[in-house]
Protein backbone atom coordinates (compact mmCIF):
# COMPACT_ATOMS: atom_id res chain seq x y z
CA UNK A 1 0.00 0.00 0.00
CA UNK A 2 2.72 2.25 0.75
CA UNK A 3 4.69 1.39 -2.22
CA UNK A 4 1.37 2.55 -4.47
CA UNK A 5 0.83 5.26 -2.66
CA UNK A 6 4.56 6.66 -3.12
CA UNK A 7 4.01 5.45 -6.59
CA UNK A 8 0.65 7.96 -7.82
CA UNK A 9 2.33 10.58 -5.58
CA UNK A 10 5.15 10.77 -7.95
CA UNK A 11 2.73 10.47 -10.91
CA UNK A 12 1.07 13.26 -10.20
CA UNK A 13 4.09 15.15 -9.55
CA UNK A 14 5.11 14.51 -13.56
CA UNK A 15 2.00 15.41 -14.47
CA UNK A 16 1.72 18.65 -12.38
CA UNK A 17 5.02 19.60 -13.68
CA UNK A 18 4.02 18.78 -17.46
CA UNK A 19 0.61 21.05 -17.17
CA UNK A 20 3.25 24.08 -15.65
CA UNK A 21 5.96 23.15 -18.67
CA UNK A 22 2.87 23.43 -21.55
CA UNK A 23 1.87 26.58 -19.46
CA UNK A 24 5.20 28.16 -19.98
CA UNK A 25 5.81 27.36 -23.39
CA UNK A 26 2.29 28.67 -24.37
CA UNK A 27 2.83 31.55 -22.66
CA UNK A 28 6.51 31.63 -23.66
CA UNK A 29 6.03 31.59 -27.12
CA UNK A 30 4.21 34.80 -27.79
CA UNK A 31 6.65 36.64 -26.19
CA UNK A 32 9.44 34.97 -28.19
CA UNK A 33 7.84 35.74 -31.15
CA UNK A 34 7.20 39.52 -30.28
CA UNK A 35 10.95 39.47 -29.23
CA UNK A 36 12.24 38.46 -33.15
CA UNK A 37 9.77 40.54 -34.20
CA UNK A 38 11.28 43.54 -32.49
CA UNK A 39 14.90 43.01 -34.46
CA UNK A 40 12.73 42.58 -37.73
CA UNK A 41 12.07 45.57 -40.37
CA UNK A 42 8.77 46.41 -41.27
CA UNK A 43 8.49 44.59 -44.52
CA UNK A 44 9.46 41.59 -43.46
CA UNK A 45 7.35 41.70 -40.71
CA UNK A 46 4.34 42.26 -42.46
CA UNK A 47 5.05 39.70 -45.34
CA UNK A 48 5.79 36.84 -43.05
CA UNK A 49 5.93 35.49 -39.41
CA UNK A 50 8.38 35.07 -37.28
CA UNK A 51 8.88 31.67 -37.12
CA UNK A 52 10.10 32.14 -40.53
CA UNK A 53 12.44 35.02 -39.66
CA UNK A 54 16.15 32.84 -39.74
CA UNK A 55 15.56 31.60 -42.93
CA UNK A 56 16.54 35.31 -44.24
CA UNK A 57 19.16 36.31 -41.64
CA UNK A 58 19.43 40.03 -43.75
CA UNK A 59 15.61 40.66 -42.54
CA UNK A 60 17.06 41.49 -39.24
CA UNK A 61 18.07 44.77 -38.15
CA UNK A 62 18.63 47.48 -35.16
CA UNK A 63 16.67 50.33 -36.52
CA UNK A 64 13.29 49.74 -34.22
CA UNK A 65 14.87 50.11 -30.97
CA UNK A 66 17.05 53.01 -33.01
CA UNK A 67 13.82 54.70 -33.77
CA UNK A 68 12.01 54.17 -30.06
CA UNK A 69 14.84 55.33 -28.18
CA UNK A 70 16.30 58.27 -30.42
CA UNK A 71 13.07 59.61 -32.39
CA UNK A 72 10.81 57.86 -35.43
CA UNK A 73 12.31 59.65 -38.75
CA UNK A 74 9.69 61.42 -40.72
CA UNK A 75 10.39 62.86 -44.24
CA UNK A 76 9.11 66.39 -44.14
CA UNK A 77 8.91 68.46 -47.13
CA UNK A 78 10.09 72.30 -48.04
CA UNK A 79 11.51 74.71 -50.19
CA UNK A 80 14.88 73.31 -50.13
CA UNK A 81 13.35 69.88 -50.97
CA UNK A 82 12.76 66.97 -48.18
CA UNK A 83 14.44 66.98 -45.24
CA UNK A 84 14.18 63.52 -42.86
CA UNK A 85 13.90 64.54 -39.25
CA UNK A 86 13.15 62.86 -36.06
CA UNK A 87 10.11 63.06 -33.46
CA UNK A 88 10.04 62.85 -30.18
CA UNK A 89 12.34 60.28 -28.39
CA UNK A 90 11.29 58.14 -25.56
CA UNK A 91 13.61 59.43 -22.73
CA UNK A 92 11.16 62.13 -22.43
CA UNK A 93 8.30 59.84 -22.52
CA UNK A 94 9.94 57.71 -19.40
CA UNK A 95 11.03 60.39 -17.54
CA UNK A 96 6.69 61.55 -17.88
CA UNK A 97 6.15 57.90 -16.53
CA UNK A 98 8.72 58.47 -13.62
CA UNK A 99 7.23 61.47 -12.53
CA UNK A 100 3.32 60.19 -12.83
CA UNK A 101 4.62 56.55 -11.36
CA UNK A 102 6.01 57.10 -8.36
CA UNK A 103 3.84 59.85 -6.44
CA UNK A 104 0.86 57.62 -7.46
CA UNK A 105 2.82 54.86 -5.84
CA UNK A 106 3.80 56.34 -2.56
CA UNK A 107 0.66 58.39 -1.97
CA UNK A 108 -1.93 55.71 -1.61
CA UNK A 109 0.44 53.73 0.45
CA UNK A 110 0.74 56.35 2.78
CA UNK A 111 -2.76 57.23 3.24
CA UNK A 112 -3.97 53.49 3.60
CA UNK A 113 -1.18 52.49 5.72
CA UNK A 114 -3.11 55.38 8.58
CA UNK A 115 -6.20 53.90 7.52
CA UNK A 116 -5.52 50.60 7.75
CA UNK A 117 -4.11 50.85 11.36
CA UNK A 118 -7.08 53.49 12.17
CA UNK A 119 -9.62 50.26 11.48
CA UNK A 120 -7.22 47.81 12.72
CA UNK A 121 -6.62 49.27 16.39
CA UNK A 122 -8.49 52.59 17.13
CA UNK A 123 -11.90 52.71 18.32
CA UNK A 124 -14.88 55.14 16.64
CA UNK A 125 -17.49 55.29 15.87
CA UNK A 126 -18.92 53.97 12.23
CA UNK A 127 -15.76 52.14 12.17
CA UNK A 128 -17.05 49.39 10.10
CA UNK A 129 -19.29 51.13 8.10
CA UNK A 130 -16.79 53.52 6.80
CA UNK A 131 -14.48 50.07 6.18
CA UNK A 132 -17.31 48.64 4.29
CA UNK A 133 -18.12 51.56 1.81
CA UNK A 134 -14.19 51.77 1.02
CA UNK A 135 -14.04 48.35 0.51
CA UNK A 136 -17.34 48.10 -1.84
CA UNK A 137 -15.34 50.66 -3.99
CA UNK A 138 -13.01 47.90 -5.29
CA UNK A 139 -16.56 46.73 -7.30
CA UNK A 140 -16.53 50.03 -9.40
CA UNK A 141 -15.62 50.35 -12.75
CA UNK A 142 -12.79 52.29 -13.46
CA UNK A 143 -14.69 53.61 -17.24
CA UNK A 144 -17.35 55.23 -15.43
CA UNK A 145 -15.73 57.63 -13.46
CA UNK A 146 -13.45 59.38 -15.44
CA UNK A 147 -16.17 61.44 -17.36
CA UNK A 148 -17.32 63.11 -14.20
CA UNK A 149 -13.45 63.14 -12.68
CA UNK A 150 -12.16 64.97 -16.08
CA UNK A 151 -15.47 67.58 -16.00
CA UNK A 152 -14.57 68.75 -12.47
CA UNK A 153 -10.65 68.87 -13.78
CA UNK A 154 -11.91 71.46 -15.90
CA UNK A 155 -13.72 73.38 -14.09
CA UNK A 156 -10.85 73.52 -11.40
CA UNK A 157 -7.52 73.69 -13.88
CA UNK A 158 -6.33 70.61 -12.74
CA UNK A 159 -6.67 68.56 -16.31
CA UNK A 160 -3.32 67.85 -18.76
CA UNK A 161 -1.08 68.38 -14.86
CA UNK A 162 0.70 66.19 -13.00
CA UNK A 163 -1.36 66.47 -9.74
CA UNK A 164 -4.09 65.77 -11.77
CA UNK A 165 -3.27 62.23 -12.65
CA UNK A 166 -1.75 61.93 -9.19
CA UNK A 167 -5.15 62.34 -7.48
CA UNK A 168 -6.53 59.87 -9.87
CA UNK A 169 -4.24 57.26 -9.47
CA UNK A 170 -4.49 57.54 -5.81
CA UNK A 171 -8.41 57.28 -6.01
CA UNK A 172 -8.60 54.08 -7.82
CA UNK A 173 -5.64 52.74 -5.91
CA UNK A 174 -6.86 53.63 -2.72
CA UNK A 175 -9.31 50.85 -1.72
CA UNK A 176 -7.12 47.97 -2.67
CA UNK A 177 -3.96 49.31 -0.76
CA UNK A 178 -6.63 49.85 2.45
CA UNK A 179 -7.58 45.93 2.22
CA UNK A 180 -4.40 44.76 1.81
CA UNK A 181 -2.82 46.66 4.77
CA UNK A 182 -5.70 46.18 7.05
CA UNK A 183 -5.46 42.27 6.21
CA UNK A 184 -1.25 42.59 7.35
CA UNK A 185 -1.90 45.12 10.08
CA UNK A 186 -4.84 43.72 11.89
CA UNK A 187 -3.06 39.98 11.93
CA UNK A 188 0.01 42.09 14.06
CA UNK A 189 0.46 40.63 17.60
CA UNK A 190 -1.42 42.71 19.89
CA UNK A 191 1.04 42.50 22.52
CA UNK A 192 3.69 44.55 20.78
CA UNK A 193 1.50 47.86 20.35
CA UNK A 194 0.44 47.40 24.34
CA UNK A 195 4.24 47.47 24.75
CA UNK A 196 4.88 50.03 22.82
CA UNK A 197 1.78 52.35 24.53
CA UNK A 198 3.43 50.99 28.02
CA UNK A 199 6.70 52.52 26.90
CA UNK A 200 4.55 55.90 26.51
CA UNK A 201 4.58 55.58 22.70
CA UNK A 202 1.58 57.76 21.09
CA UNK A 203 -0.16 56.47 18.23
CA UNK A 204 1.66 58.14 15.67
CA UNK A 205 4.98 57.17 16.85
CA UNK A 206 4.19 53.44 17.07
CA UNK A 207 2.59 54.17 13.62
CA UNK A 208 6.00 55.37 11.97
CA UNK A 209 8.67 53.57 14.32
CA UNK A 210 6.89 50.19 14.79
CA UNK A 211 3.90 49.57 11.99
CA UNK A 212 5.26 50.87 9.12
CA UNK A 213 8.47 48.65 9.23
CA UNK A 214 6.79 45.81 10.13
CA UNK A 215 4.64 45.96 7.36
CA UNK A 216 7.15 46.27 4.72
CA UNK A 217 5.78 42.70 3.01
CA UNK A 218 2.77 44.10 2.57
CA UNK A 219 3.69 47.23 1.25
CA UNK A 220 5.87 46.26 -1.11
CA UNK A 221 3.18 43.54 -2.53
CA UNK A 222 1.11 46.23 -2.96
CA UNK A 223 3.81 48.78 -4.19
CA UNK A 224 4.36 46.18 -7.35
CA UNK A 225 0.76 46.03 -8.48
CA UNK A 226 0.46 49.57 -8.46
CA UNK A 227 3.64 50.72 -9.62
CA UNK A 228 2.99 47.75 -12.64
CA UNK A 229 -0.34 49.41 -13.50
CA UNK A 230 0.26 52.91 -13.26
CA UNK A 231 3.50 52.10 -15.31
CA UNK A 232 1.20 50.30 -18.09
CA UNK A 233 -1.89 52.85 -18.19
CA UNK A 234 -2.75 54.38 -21.10
CA UNK A 235 -6.59 55.52 -20.51
CA UNK A 236 -5.99 56.90 -17.56
CA UNK A 237 -3.15 58.70 -18.84
CA UNK A 238 -4.83 60.04 -22.44
CA UNK A 239 -8.01 61.09 -20.54
CA UNK A 240 -6.15 62.66 -17.77
CA UNK A 241 -2.86 64.03 -19.90
CA UNK A 242 -4.77 65.33 -23.09
CA UNK A 243 -4.12 68.46 -22.76
CA UNK A 244 -0.55 68.57 -21.98
CA UNK A 245 0.50 67.53 -25.43
CA UNK A 246 3.61 65.80 -26.55
CA UNK A 247 5.89 67.14 -23.30
CA UNK A 248 3.70 65.14 -20.79
CA UNK A 249 3.14 62.10 -22.83
CA UNK A 250 4.11 58.54 -20.91
CA UNK A 251 5.17 55.40 -22.56
CA UNK A 252 2.01 53.65 -23.09
CA UNK A 253 1.13 56.78 -25.06
CA UNK A 254 3.75 57.68 -26.81
CA UNK A 255 4.11 54.06 -28.23
CA UNK A 256 0.72 54.18 -29.43
CA UNK A 257 1.47 57.34 -31.19
CA UNK A 258 4.30 55.39 -32.57
CA UNK A 259 2.02 52.99 -33.95
CA UNK A 260 0.89 55.36 -36.61
CA UNK A 261 -3.09 56.33 -37.37
CA UNK A 262 -3.42 53.26 -39.32
CA UNK A 263 -1.08 51.25 -37.43
CA UNK A 264 1.14 50.38 -40.18
CA UNK A 265 4.49 50.78 -38.30
CA UNK A 266 3.04 48.36 -34.94
CA UNK A 267 6.42 46.44 -35.63
CA UNK A 268 7.90 49.56 -33.66
CA UNK A 269 5.32 48.75 -30.92
CA UNK A 270 7.17 45.19 -30.32
CA UNK A 271 10.40 46.89 -29.59
CA UNK A 272 8.85 49.51 -27.32
CA UNK A 273 7.41 46.65 -25.60
CA UNK A 274 10.75 45.41 -24.46
CA UNK A 275 12.30 48.73 -24.03
CA UNK A 276 9.21 49.88 -21.72
CA UNK A 277 9.12 46.59 -19.98
CA UNK A 278 12.56 47.11 -18.03
CA UNK A 279 11.82 49.34 -15.13
CA UNK A 280 8.83 47.49 -13.92
CA UNK A 281 10.73 43.84 -14.56
CA UNK A 282 13.78 45.35 -12.02
CA UNK A 283 10.91 46.67 -9.50
CA UNK A 284 9.58 43.14 -9.82
CA UNK A 285 12.61 41.51 -9.38
CA UNK A 286 13.93 44.05 -6.72
CA UNK A 287 10.77 43.64 -4.66
CA UNK A 288 10.30 39.57 -5.35
CA UNK A 289 11.31 38.54 -1.92
CA UNK A 290 8.50 40.52 -0.08
CA UNK A 291 5.88 39.83 -2.82
CA UNK A 292 5.08 36.13 -1.66
CA UNK A 293 4.90 37.39 2.11
CA UNK A 294 2.90 41.10 1.19
CA UNK A 295 0.31 38.56 -0.78
CA UNK A 296 -0.25 35.60 2.20
CA UNK A 297 -0.63 38.43 4.79
CA UNK A 298 -3.77 38.19 6.97
CA UNK A 299 -4.40 34.75 5.75
CA UNK A 300 -3.13 32.45 8.85
CA UNK A 301 -3.39 33.99 12.18
CA UNK A 302 -2.11 32.04 15.48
Amino acid sequence: MKYQTKEKITRGKIIITLILVLCCIIWTVPTLGIFITSFRTGDAASSTGWWKAFSNLKDFTLDNYNQVLFGQRFNVGNANGTQTIRGATMLSAFLSSIAVTLPSVIIPILIACAAAYAFAWLSFKGRNFFFAIIISLLVVPLQISLIPILRDYNKIGLNGSYLGIWLAHTGFGLPLATYMMYNYISALPRSILESAFIDGSSHFTTFVKLILPLSMPAIASFAIFQFIWVWNDMLVSLVFLSGAGQKLQVVTVRLMNMAGTRGTDWHLLTAGAFVSMILPLGVFLGLQKFFVRGLLAGSVKG
